[in-house]
């Protein structure tokens, strides 16, 4: 069961309180879609100055919405095509500190500045990426790349 722990502390302490907050709320859960969900509601409530925490799910020929907190947002992108697309056809996750000068960047919230979005890989195979958007340029740095590839290696545990 989900038990709320205060985000006081170090980043990294409460990286780590968070990681262990995601791992309670995933583990013996076999839904990926009830995960995500709960990845996404936990990662918006906890990561300050951001607009949208989400999940876009690959399909076999593009990235398709999946669980997420924020505005209504895209819903299919292709492989190669804005920040999530170039994530997932690279497989490395991308920090952008101003989308406006991302090349082909899709602007699915006009209040979006920065992004970082993180390749979800299992097995050598894409499943699909987190996207994190802020209002706030520069939003993203390494601390926050570092804790959230470790977020999603506990979600690929369960996928």
């Amino acid at each position: 069961m989900f038990q709320a722990v205060s985000y006081e502390g170090t980043r990294s302490e409460q990286h780590t309180a968070v990681l262990g907050q995601l791992s309670a709320l995933i583990r013996d859960e076999p839904s990926a879609i009830a995960n995500l969900a709960n990845a996404a509601a936990l990662l918006n409530v906890f990561l300050a100055d951001t607009n949208w925490v989400g999940f876009y799910l690959y399909d076999g020929k593009e990235l398709v919405l999946g669980p997420f907190q924020g505005l209504p947002a895209c819903i299919r992108i292709p492989l190669g095509r804005g920040v999530c697309g170039t994530s997932a056809a690279e497989r490395r996750t991308v920090v952008v500190d101003d989308v406006h000068a991302f090349p082909g960047h899709i602007a699915c919230d006009a209040a979006s500045n920065s992004e970082i979005v993180v390749p979800i890989i299992k097995d050598g195979q894409l499943y699909g990426v987190l996207d994190i958007d802020s209002p706030i340029k520069s939003r993203f740095d390494d601390e926050d790349r570092v804790f959230l590839e470790k977020a999603v290696s506990l979600l690929v545990e369960q996928l």
